[in-house]
Formats: C-alpha cells, sequence, structure tokens
C-alpha cells in the first residue's frame, strides 16, 4: 500500500511512501546481519568509478539466503521485516531442525505460513527446480546455474513466466520482455516479490534522495562546452548533436550496450524490450 500525507509543505505535497504498518517488526537479527562498509562509488585507488553516490543512511546488511539451501526441510515465517538494502521486503524463517534465516518475501504470503523446497507444491513460496514448475505459473529468485543461488526476478513487485521446455532447458520470460533458457535443474520460487506498490512512490523531494545515498546528477545541457558533449551555447538550445552523447563521448541512448561475442548469448531466445 502507498500511504499519502497532508501537504503541510510543498515537498510534502507530491510525497508518497510505502505503508510500513504491515510490517510485524522493526529491529532485525543481530546474528544474520553484519556492517555494511560504504565505498561511496569509489574503486579501490579512490577513484569515483559510479558517479552520484555517497553520503545516505546507516545501514546494516541482512544475510538472505535461499529455501533449497535446506532441501525438503519446512518452514515457518515468523515476520515480515523491511531491509534497507533492497526494494522488497524479506521474512524471518525458522526451520525444522530450529534454525533461523531471512529469505525473500513473496507476495500474499502471512506470518505462520509454512513453505518449503525440493519435493514441494505448486503454491506461494515454495521453491521447486524449474523442470517440476508447469508453464504458466508466476516465478521468482531464479537461478541462473545449478546451485548458484537465486540471481533474477529479485525486486520488489516482479515476477517471471515459464513459457516453454525444451530438452535440458526451460524458456522463461523474464520481466523485461526477454525470454531466456535456463537448466531445468535451476530452482526458482512460486509466486511474486513482495512490495508490489514500491515502484508507485513519489519521492517528493531530494532530502530523501539524499537519505538512500544518491548525490545530485547536473545536466550535460547545464555544463560549459570542456565539461560535457551537450553544453555550451546562448540560453536555452538544444544538444546539438544527431544522438545524445555520455560526458565522454560514447553513445548515450537507445544504444545496445551488450557485448556481441558474449558467451550466454546463445540463451537468449527473444532480446528484452528497449
Amino acid at each position: 500500500m502507498i500511504k499519502h500525507y497532508k501537504p503541510t509543505t510543498s515537498g510534502r505535497r507530491k510525497m508518497t511512501v510505502t505503508d510500513y504498518s504491515v510490517l510485524t517488526t522493526r529491529k532485525p537479527v543481530k546474528k544474520l546481519t553484519r556492517a555494511l562498509p560504504k565505498s561511496s562509488g569509489r574503486d579501490q585507488t579512490g577513484q569515483i568509478s559510479v558517479r552520484h553516490q555517497g553520503g545516505g543512511a546507516k545501514r546494516k546488511y541482512r544475510v538472505l539466503i535461499s529455501l533449497d539451501q535446506k532441501l525438503n526441510m519446512p518452514a515457518k515465517i515468523e515476520t515480515l521485516e523491511y531491509d534497507p538494502n533492497r526494494s522488497a521486503f524479506i521474512n524471518l524463517v525458522t526451520f525444522e531442525d530450529k534454525t533461523k534465516a531471512y529469505i525473500l518475501a513473496p507476495e500474499g504470503l502471512k506470518v505462520g505460513d509454512v513453505i518449503t523446497s525440493g519435493e514441494a507444491e505448486i503454491l506461494k513460496g515454495n521453491r521447486l527446480p524449474l523442470g517440476k514448475i508447469p508453464t504458466g505459473v508466476g516465478i521468482y529468485d531464479l537461478e541462473l546455474q545449478p546451485g548458484q543461488g537465486g540471481k533474477l526476478v529479485r525486486s520488489a513487485g516482479n515476477s517471471a513466466t515459464i513459457v516453454a521446455k525444451e530438452g535440458p532447458f526451460v524458456q522463461v520470460k523474464l520481466p523485461s520482455g526477454e525470454i531466456r533458457k535456463i537448466n531445468k535443474n535451476c530452482f526458482a520460487s512460486i509466486g511474486q516479490v513482495s512490495n508490489v506498490t514500491h515502484s508507485a512512490q513519489r519521492i517528493g523531494k531530494a532530502g530523501r534522495k539524499r537519505h538512500m545515498g544518491v548525490r545530485p546528477s547536473v545536466r550535460g545541457k547545464a555544463m560549459h562546452p570542456a565539461a560535457h558533449p551537450h553544453g555550451g551555447g546562448e540560453g536555452v538550445n538544444p544538444i546539438g548533436l544527431k544522438y545524445p552523447k555520455t560526458p565522454w563521448g560514447e553513445h548515450a541512448l537507445g544504444v545496445r550496450t551488450r557485448k556481441k561475442n558474449k558467451y550466454s548469448s546463445k540463451m537468449i531466445v527473444r532480446r528484452r524490450k528497449k
């Protein structure tokens, strides 16, 4: 759900936030967290390698696992929690052997529900190999290689769909529209990732973006010619180029950045939409 505020200030007028009243606890389990040092977008030499990062609120990293790390062992959902490191919510689960762990929370499950992996029914939250999931069923948290752990479809509200099966591979349609072949022994969870209204939030003010660790971005058109290919000119001018460029003169919009001879290109049946 999305929460709206009364327009008491200019920033509040357009601001909306996720309604966190559905969460069952505020503090994470200490043993399942670790420190998360900040790099501010700088690499090992101290130079900025990723621009517009820095500052932001201090965070603790929650260590997540996949259910298939404990095959055929039922797990009871204990809490639904906020995670500052991802857009989705997380669940604290207790396995049959009394161990606790954090997993990615599926949409629609509640505290007290029991989920499992391996030899499991096609129910929300259960985790099975792709080969055992019927076509047309929504899935999330997919592996790319067997035993690797979930790599795809992990952000809030996302789900993928199995569209076909052929030999040792399963064709999966990803949220981007790409159809990709994945080994049928790779695991995936049934359902959809939680916090489906995340993308409907409106940030509302610049300060809130700074709390998230995002620094300001200046338009190229606002710079002088030596600083950016779009820079210069009198007043409000177009960029004066055939296509937009990055500060370093590369194509900025509409160009494909995937390597032409990448080893996994043979696994892509249909490219994603632009």
